[in-house]
């Protein structure tokens, strides 16, 4: 969340009115009650809460609202409700929900997963349920033995009453039928919740529930969805991104594949996807030659000629128009404290397109049933995209109902719902289920791929080298805005427009500067022709890019050390009490587990700090890092160590935080160091993992990781260290050669181009 979308149940994102916009139309949300939306617990069950139910075995299977791609949040739900339940880990199990309103977000009242924000916002009304649960199977125990309830002790799924030696198992009073009581709302938050002491589960690296499954096959992904009569459909792409029509169809070739049913031309009324078409046929195999030998032809639109250096060209001019764009941050008089700085700095900073690449490709299967249109895929944000189904097939939303699937990867890709429109429209084209999957090459070219952006920084020291004035312009796509959702965009400090926050989140930071300005603007031209999504880490992955990597450039401009120049700045003054000693304290935490500054290293060899308060100010799980590097002569750059600490409050699962942690610091380095897509004529020129080329195994370095929990509200973990990692490697080559780079991916040419300067 941003500063202006406050968390809290204000946030009225559940409201009936709640529209879902696309540059086509504009989508209602809605679900359809029917049989089978949903898991039906047995008749003898006992639901104490719509997140989970107690079978008479004394199983308990927490339903979890979030999408599950391997961060294990469905385990981290069920740990918060055995914690508060009383339960024996062994009893819990897990399912994932639907897209019915009754398992919308607590707060957000939408089922999104993203922003790290899953375990924050959902830990107290996920303990509060569990706690709902335990009161009444206490109460339906003491009525059972006789006893008073207050004398009873709930532990490992047993009621038991000490005095008497009596007790009861949670299965045992399931099956009386005794449990019934029911909390209201304001009877919930009533609740009295353990405190961190009295946690025996919560804190505990407890075995993950998912992994079992997952390890021996049984876990189903949206990709091993089989039904009756169930055909195939590949996807024939236009030559652009986004932006082309189809003119016409010769299936003349097709018609000799075996199996070929029908090539579907799609006409998608939500603008989600353009000049696509399906090609249909009884399997797999087929369906991809079919749409092999289909030749299509296309008017390309208007996007035809756009390139990489053309989205940047137009980042730069609307930089350099002061008339653009809408204020994020606005303290003070940069304009005058710049004019009376001692030394002034202006740097650019560019990031380019990033592709997510999740292992399992985009896909979705669609069946009709009666009025019912049942769609199974692993999506991050359910509300929007069964809002998307519904619109492109032109039917109301409560008719559809969205099967949610274990992610094979995500990472903010599955935001998007454009995988369900080519399943939706071709079932419907053929009268059959339509398994439709991405090749690689479909998810790589049209991927809502993380914008390019473009960033210009122009800061002032005075005479004792302390920060006055920083202003700060970022130029992207908006992808929040693309979503046409206005409760996600934020109004601007001059009340003059609203804005996608979530582009420049993170350059509202801690640091105590007077004047600091943060200038949010939009490159309509990538809007158009990327378009973007969300990528794991959103703004703060380009935001801090920027903001890290100027910091140290004034360090030394300053004659202070880089590490020590943050921590004067990081004083916790007015806004930033709080926030600001948190930061510091990762900051110190993660130079002293690196050794930095204790040592001499050798010629060629650095360390380098970054620290971020990623995702979100208002959310943030307080980051540091310092970086190891070697560069040899050539400019090549090896990692040698990243040491990362993290305050995240409360931990649900320890093991499970440091795994993310460390997953996360690997994705900024693959990012900083490896990742780079291209845009030529309106295309994304790379197709495969041969072009496009993530970091590998053999390169991954030695991570060490401090996680700092403080008993403070839980934050989120799977994002923060993908945003750190970058600048902290960039700060690092400098000090190890005397080369500034300001471009992501930082290639060897630019090293030894800044090694030439220095």
């Amino acid at each position: 969340m941003n500063k202006h979308l406050k968390v809290n149940s204000s946030t009225d994102l559940s409201r009936r009115s709640f529209i879902v916009g696309t540059s086509a139309a504009g989508l209602a949300l809605g679900f359809a009650s029917v049989p089978g939306s949903s898991a039906l617990a047995a008749p003898a069950a006992f639901d104490p809460s719509v997140w989970y139910s107690i079978a008479p075995d004394g199983l308990v299977t927490v339903t979890c609202g979030k999408a599950d791609m391997g961060q294990h949040i469905a385990s981290t739900m069920a740990q918060l409700v055995a914690e508060e339940l009383g339960a024996s880990w062994k009893d819990m199990r897990v399912q994932l929900a639907s897209n019915d309103p009754k398992y919308n977000d607590p707060v957000l009242g939408a089922q999104i997963t993203g922003g790290s924000w899953s375990t924050m916002m959902n830990f107290d009304a996920m303990s509060r349920a569990g706690a709902a649960g335990r009161i009444a199977l206490t109460e339906a125990a003491a009525g059972i033995m006789g006893v008073p309830a207050g004398e009873l002790v709930v532990r490992d799924s047993t009621i038991s009453h000490p005095k008497s030696k009596k007790s009861l198992t949670f299965a045992e009073i399931v099956k009386s039928g005794k449990a019934t009581k029911k909390f209201s709302a304001d009877e919930l938050k009533a609740l009295k919740l353990k405190t961190p002491d009295q946690y025996t589960l919560v804190g505990q690296s407890i075995p993950q529930i998912d992994i079992p499954s997952k390890t021996n096959g049984t876990a189903k992904y949206g990709i091993d969805t089989f039904l009756p009569g169930m055909v195939y459909g590949k996807i024939v792409m236009p030559p652009v991104r986004y932006g082309a029509t189809v003119k016409s169809v010769d299936d003349s070739a097709a018609k000799k594949v075996p199996g070929f049913i029908k090539a579907v031309t799609l006409d998608d009324k939500t603008g989600t996807t353009t000049g696509w078409v399906v090609a249909v046929a009884n399997n797999y195999a087929n369906a991809k030659k079919a749409a092999d030998a289909l030749k299509v032809t296309y008017d390309n639109g208007p996007n035809a000629k756009v390139s990489s250096e053309s989205l940047l060209a137009e980042a730069k001019r609307l930089q350099a128009d002061s008339a653009s764009g809408l204020f994020f941050v606005k303290n003070g008089d940069t304009a005058e404290a710049l004019g009376k700085a001692s030394k002034v700095m202006e740097a650019e900073y560019t990031t380019n397109i990033n592709i997510h690449a999740p292992m399992e490709p985009m896909n979705a299967t669609a069946e009709l049933k009666g009025d019912i249109w049942h769609v199974y895929t692993g999506n991050q944000f359910a509300t929007r995209s069964g809002a998307i189904a519904a619109g492109a097939l032109g039917v109301d939303p409560k008719f559809i109902v969205m099967h949610q699937a274990w992610l094979g990867g995500g990472f903010g890709r599955r935001l998007d719902g454009d995988m369900l429109i080519p399943a939706v429209l071709a079932a419907k084209a053929v009268g059959k289920p339509v398994k439709v999957i991405y090749s690689r090459e479909d998810d790589t070219t049209m991927d809502f791929s993380r914008p390019l952006t473009f960033q210009k920084i122009k800061a002032g020291l005075d005479d004792s080298g302390k920060l006055v004035a920083f202003n700060h312009d970022v130029v992207s796509a908006w992808p929040t805005k693309r979503w046409g959702i206005p409760a996600f965009l934020s109004p601007d400090v001059e009340k003059k427009g609203a804005l996608d926050a979530f582009t420049v989140n993170g350059a509202d930071f801690f640091y105590t500067v007077p004047n600091h300005n943060v200038r949010a603007i939009i490159n309509e031209l990538a809007q158009s022709a990327t378009p973007s999504g969300q990528l794991r880490s959103v703004a703060p992955g380009w935001t801090f890019w920027a903001v890290e990597s100027m910091l140290d450039e004034l360090a030394v401009a300053a004659g202070k050390d880089p590490a020590q120049f943050r921590i004067d700045m990081l004083d916790g003054a007015g806004a930033n009490a709080g926030g600001a000693q948190r930061l510091r304290n990762t900051l110190l935490a993660a130079m002293g587990l690196a050794g930095y500054g204790t040592k001499k290293l050798p010629k060629g060899e650095g360390m380098g700090v970054a620290c971020v308060s990623s995702q979100e100010r208002a959310t943030a799980s307080w980051t540091a890092c310092v970086a190891h590097v070697a560069v040899n002569d050539s400019g090549e750059v090896k990692v040698k160590k990243l040491t990362v600490a993290t305050d995240v409050g409360t931990q649900v699962n320890p093991d499970g935080i440091r795994a993310q942690v460390e997953g996360a610091a690997l994705w900024g380095m693959s990012l900083a160091l490896f990742e780079k897509a291209t845009m030529k004529d309106g295309a994304i020129e790379q197709t495969n993992f041969d072009t496009y080329t993530p970091m590998r195994m053999s390169q991954v370095p030695e991570v060490a990781i401090a996680v700092i929990a403080n008993g403070e509200p839980a934050t989120g973990v799977g994002e923060p260290a993908v945003t750190v990692v970058a600048p902290a490697l960039a700060n690092a080559i400098h000090n190890a050669v005397g080369a500034r780079v300001r471009s992501l991916p930082i290639t060897a040419d630019a090293v030894k181009a800044g090694m030439k300067k220095a």
